[in-house]
C-alpha cells in the first residue's frame, strides 16, 4: 500500500522523525525507520522522502501526483538531486568516522553549493567540537545549519547548550535558549535543567531559580532532576531552611522527591551534625514512597560514627542486611573508624574480620582507623603487627600509615626512637618533608 502525504503545504527547511527515544517530542514510534524532509523546493522537485536513511526524491508532475493535494510514495522514478543526497551520506560518514574538521570544511562547501544539510550529522558534529571544548566552531555550526535553510530540532539546541555550560559559557547558552524560542523552537524539560544543573554547580542559585520559574511558562513542567540542583546548592552553602522551602515547592507542584534528592539533605543534615533528623527522615522514607538505597545508609552510618554513636549505626547496619542491602568498604570503614575513635577497638577488629569474611576487601582508610585505635589504647606493638599485615594482605600503606605508629610510639612515651623513626622514614621518602615537621610539632 502506497504511503500518502499531503503537498499542499509550502514548509521550508526539514523536519526529522529518528531517535524518537532521545527525546519526548518525538512522534510516535511508528516513524522510527522514516525521515520526512521537507525541502526548499528546487527545480521541479517538491520533497524527498528516505526509508531507512536511503534518501529518494520525487518528481513534480506527473509521476506519484494523485490529485486532490495528494502524492503518492509509491516506486520513485527518478533522482533529481542525487548530488545532495551523496553530499549528506559523505558528511555522515565523516562524522561517524570522528572527522570533525573535515566534516565542518565539507558541510561549508555542501551549503555554498546550495545544498540542504541533514540535521542529524550536524548534530552530531555540534556535539563532537562540545566534547573537545571548541563550543566557538559548534555555535559557527549552528549558523551555517540556520542559513541554509535546515531547521535545528531541540536536541541540536540542548547538545549546544551543554556544551557552552562546560566550557563556562552560560550567558551565551541563555542566549541560545532565547534564540531558540525567538526561531519557534520548543525548549523541552532538558533544555531547562541542563542550565539548572550547570547554574548550581557554579553557585548561581538565583540565577538557576530564575530559569526554574520560566519552565511552565514554555509549557514544562519541572521534575526532580530540575529541583535536585538547587536542594544540592542551598545544602552545599549550609542554607537548610532555603533547602526545606524549595523541597516544600516541589511537593506542592506535584513533583515528588525521588531518593536522590533524600540523600541530598540526608547529606547535608549529618554534615551538620544533625544526625537525629537525619535518622528521622530515613525513617520516614518509606512512607513517602522511597526505599533507601546502599548510599543513603552509608550516609547516616558515616554521620552517626562521626558524632561517637556507633550502637545506633551498628543497627542501621544489621536493618540494611534485613532489607536485603549489602554492605560496602565504606560502610565498614564508617563503622570501623567510629569504633576506634570512641576507644572500641576491639570491637572495630571483630567488624574488620566480619568484613574479611564476607570477602569484601579491607583498604588503607580501614587499616589506618584500626591502627589508629590501637595506638589510642597504647597497643602499639599491636599496630606495628596490624601494619605488617596490612602489606602480606597486599594493601599499600599510606603516609598516614606510617605518621600513626609514629605519634603511637611518642604518645607511649618513645618519643626518642618515634623522631629517629621519623627521620629514617623522611630520608626514604615515605613521609614528606611537611608532614614529619607537623608530627614532630605534636609529638
Amino acid at each position: 500500500m502506497d504511503l500518502i502525504v499531503r503537498t499542499n503545504h509550502s514548509h521550508e527547511g526539514f523536519c526529522s522523525f529518528q531517535h524518537l527515544h532521545r527525546e519526548n517530542t518525538r512522534t510516535s514510534s511508528a516513524f522510527a525507520g522514516v525521515r520526512v524532509r521537507v525541502r526548499k523546493l528546487k527545480r521541479s522537485r517538491i520533497f524527498a522522502v528516505s526509508f531507512n536513511g536511503k534518501l529518494q526524491s520525487l518528481d513534480k508532475l506527473p509521476n506519484g501526483h494523485l490529485g486532490n493535494g495528494h502524492v503518492s510514495l509509491s516506486p520513485i522514478h527518478s533522482l533529481t538531486n542525487f548530488e545532495e543526497i551523496e553530499s549528506n551520506n559523505n558528511l555522515s560518514k565523516l562524522v561517524r568516522n570522528g572527522e570533525l574538521e573535515e566534516g565542518f570544511r565539507f558541510l561549508e562547501s555542501m551549503v555554498y553549493r546550495g545544498d540542504i544539510p541533514d540535521i542529524i550529522p550536524c548534530t552530531s558534529l555540534i556535539r563532537g567540537f562540545c566534547k573537545i571544548g571548541k563550543t566557538r566552531k559548534a555555535t559557527r555550526i549552528m549558523e551555517i545549519i540556520e542559513d541554509s535553510g535546515a531547521v535545528p530540532d531541540v536536541i541540536t539546541y540542548n547538545v549546544l547548550i551543554s556544551g557552552m555550560c562546560s566550557t563556562g559559557r552560560w550567558m551565551d547558552a541563555e542566549k541560545l535558549l532565547a534564540d531558540m524560542v525567538r526561531r519557534g523552537c520548543s525548549p523541552s524539560v532538558v533544555t531547562f535543567n541542563i542550565l539548572i544543573n550547570f547554574l548550581c554547580r557554579k553557585g548561581l542559585l538565583g540565577r538557576a531559580i530564575d530559569v526554574l520559574e520560566k519552565m511552565p511558562k514554555h509549557g514544562c513542567t519541572p521534575n526532580s532532576l530540575s529541583y535536585n540542583p538547587l536542594l544540592h546548592g542551598f545544602c552545599k552553602e549550609k542554607k537548610m531552611e532555603r533547602a526545606i522551602e524549595y523541597l516544600g515547592k516541589m511537593t506542592s507542584r506535584g513533583c515528588y522527591p525521588d531518593i536522590v534528592t533524600y540523600n541530598t539533605l540526608l547529606t547535608a543534615l549529618c554534615k551538620d551534625g544533625k544526625v537525629d533528623a537525619a535518622v528521622e527522615l530515613l525513617n520516614q522514607l518509606s512512607s513517602k514512597g522511597c526505599s533507601p538505597v546502599l548510599i543513603t545508609y552509608n550516609t547516616v552510618i558515616d554521620g552517626l560514627s562521626k558524632v561517637g554513636k556507633t550502637d545506633q549505626a551498628a543497627k542501621l547496619l544489621d536493618e540494611m542486611r534485613a532489607k536485603g542491602l549489602k554492605p560496602d568498604i565504606i560502610t565498614y570503614s564508617s563503622l570501623v573508624g567510629g569504633l576506634s575513635r570512641e576507644g572500641k577497638v576491639d570491637e572495630a577488629i571483630k567488624f574488620f574480620h566480619d568484613l574479611e569474611v564476607l570477602g569484601v576487601k579491607p583498604n588503607a582508610i580501614t587499616y589506618n582507623a584500626i591502627m589508629l585505635g590501637l595506638c589510642k589504647a597504647r597497643k602499639t606493638d599491636r599496630a606495628i603487627d596490624f601494619l605488617a599485615y596490612m602489606v602480606q594482605r597486599g594493601c599499600k600503606p599510606t603516609e598516614a600509615s606510617y605518621t600513626i605508629l609514629i605519634e603511637g610510639l611518642a604518645y607511649e612515651g618513645l618519643a626518642k626512637e618515634a623522631l629517629e623513626l621519623l627521620n629514617e622514614l623522611c630520608l626514604r621518602g615515605v613521609v614528606k618533608k611537611s608532614s614529619a615537621e607537623k608530627v614532630a610539632v605534636r609529638m
